[in-house]
């Protein structure tokens, strides 16, 4: 019984960690940098490298799991294109293209 709780455990925290990634990434489409805001300060840069970047690298991952997974579906569906850039391409570019500090 207790390693039932314990496996039950492990699949609901993996499913709430590919939902809340799914979440952060969505919510990033649309982001545009602009040169003209405030420079980024080294409490940003720092809290961007060390947190940020790490969560949208795993995040990045996960949606590609997420985006291969239904990929037979999306096909069928006509979407694949849609899902690619919401699932892997706007976290992707988030971490990767975004300048350190524009959070």
């Amino acid at each position: 019984m207790r390693r039932m709780n314990r496996k039950l455990m492990s699949y609901l925290t993996a499913i709430m960690l590919v939902v809340t990634t799914n979440a952060v990434a969505s919510s990033s489409n649309g982001i545009t940098y602009d040169e003209h805001t405030q420079p980024a300060t080294a409490g940003t840069m720092l809290a961007d490298t060390f947190m940020v970047r790490p969560f949208m690298l795993v995040s990045t991952v996960f949606g590609l799991a997420t985006f291969v997974v239904p990929l037979p579906f999306s096909a069928l569906g006509g979407n694949i294109g849609d899902a690619g850039n919401t699932l892997v391409v706007e976290p992707a570019k988030y971490t990767f293209v975004r300048p350190l500090g524009a959070l």
